[in-house]
């Protein structure tokens, strides 16, 4: 029977158990297995944190992002709720366009109006109020659906649901204000922020038509409301984070006469018929294959595509001026805005075709980052709400412009041929953004923390 000896040694505190038989010698070592190769363990604790959990660790980042993001989500929301509700109930797809339009007219003169009252009087003082305001426009358009009320009356509800402020505005604002002096950390918040943008209109429009059709028709609207109003709350209640009102004699003059600005708003405007052209191509091209009820599903795929592009693109540590950035995000929209022509022209296949714009939309996230980022450097001191409402407003009417001309050249040429349309306004954002370039005078510096 064997009999076991234990041997302990300075060099060796672990035991090690020896056993000596007739015919062999066994040993077992206790001791961890380690080699000097071997990188040793870390916790997941111990790892420094990356980018997003550095900015969501500023103080109050979390609360007021969340109250944003309800806030932000009926965005995607009261477009399809409006146009499912009136159709259903007034039988007509042509009014319904037509009181949607009315909206996003009134609000391209109505948004940058309010945002420059935020910058006078803070977000809370007048964010909530307009709030209301679009709240009871919305509740007000249910009632004339609901009650049969002459078409003006929609008219007239929709237009005062434009009184809604710019929620990613504010949002950014407040980034701005918290993360001066560190350029790095502000390209990580301008990211998110699209990647958000991206997410909200991509649940939406899906949350939109689900309760709309579980329930009854002005279901959607009045859950988006509900949303806005609650989400608004919650953001306006965050005070600690919100930035300082500057008096109207110390802050810079208008955003439009800003040098530099008026180039990016129209860069803006032909990123917007990118968009709207895009969307209108997309549904008349699934219909024409007989799979309408997908077109929803296929361009869901390009807001995906974009928002994890922003994601991404905030982990970046990027060098060199913005100014000369911008061309090159613009030029690669521009080639991958011709996959989706190139899918279409191709087999027409609509899984092919959502592949190309899972990957054309990936552009779409690094283009937006970079415009708004140089509108935050070049828009005055104490009108920074302002100038990113004038840029969301020229976003907006460019979607309005490229969704007629889409819808124009689908009509008139084929569907197919309509996504040229796309390729085309990125070209033209493509000039435009290297003539904005081109007379920059030099790189624009982020401002001087205080």
């Amino acid at each position: 029977m064997p009999q076991p000896t234990y041997a302990r040694s300075p060099d060796r505190p672990e035991p090690v158990m020896t056993a000596v038989t007739t015919d062999s010698l066994v040993a077992a070592d206790f001791r961890p297995r380690t080699s000097m190769h071997a990188r040793p363990r870390t916790h997941p604790r111990d790892r420094p944190p990356g980018p997003y959990r550095r900015l969501l660790a500023v103080p109050g980042a979390r609360a007021f992002t969340a109250g944003n993001l309800v806030a932000r989500l009926p965005q995607g929301m009261f477009s399809v709720s409006a146009v499912v509700m009136i159709a259903e109930t007034r039988d007509s797809y042509a009014l319904a366009g037509a009181v949607v339009a009315t909206g996003l007219a009134v609000s391209t003169v109505a948004a940058p109006l309010i945002a420059r009252l935020v910058d006078r009087h803070g977000q809370a003082r007048v964010a909530l109020p307009a709030t209301l305001v679009a709240v009871l426009g919305s509740l007000a358009l249910v009632l004339c659906v609901r009650q049969g009320a002459p078409h003006w009356t929609l008219f007239a509800a929709e237009a005062a649901t434009a009184a809604t402020p710019n929620t990613g505005g504010m949002a950014r604002a407040r980034w701005n204000h918290l993360l001066r002096g560190d350029p790095a950390a502000l390209h990580t918040a301008n990211s998110f922020e699209q990647a958000t943008d991206e997410l909200c209109y991509l649940l939406g429009p899906v949350l939109a038509a689900l309760v709309c059709t579980a329930f009854f028709p002005e279901a959607g609207t009045l859950v988006a409301a509900a949303l806005l109003l609650g989400g608004m709350l919650l953001f306006t209640a965050q005070r600690a984070t919100e930035p300082p009102v500057r008096p109207p004699a110390s802050a810079g003059k208008a955003p439009l006469r800003a040098p530099g600005i008026p180039p990016l708003l129209a860069v803006c405007l032909a990123t917007g018929a990118v968009f709207g052209s895009m969307e209108v191509v997309t549904i008349a091209f699934a219909d024409a294959q007989g799979h309408r009820s997908a077109a929803g599903a296929v361009l869901a795929c390009q807001a995906a595509g974009s928002g994890v592009a922003g994601l991404l693109f905030g982990t970046l540590r990027l060098s060199g001026p913005v100014t000369a950035r911008l061309p090159w995000c613009v030029a690669a929209m521009t080639a991958l805005m011709t996959l989706p022509l190139l899918a279409a022209a191709g087999t027409g296949s609509l899984p092919l075709l959502a592949g190309a714009l899972l990957l054309a939309g990936m552009a779409t996230a690094p283009t937006m980052v970079t415009t708004m980022t140089l509108v935050q450097q070049r828009t005055p001191e104490g009108r920074l709400n302002e100038g990113m409402t004038l840029a969301v407003t020229g976003l907006l009417g460019g979607i309005a412009g490229g969704s007629a001309l889409g819808g124009w050249t689908v009509e008139h040429l084929s569907a197919t041929a309509g996504y040229g349309i796309p390729v085309t306004a990125a070209a033209v954002a493509l000039l435009l953004a290297l003539a904005a370039a081109a007379g920059s005078r030099g790189p624009l510096e982020p401002r001087p923390a205080h």
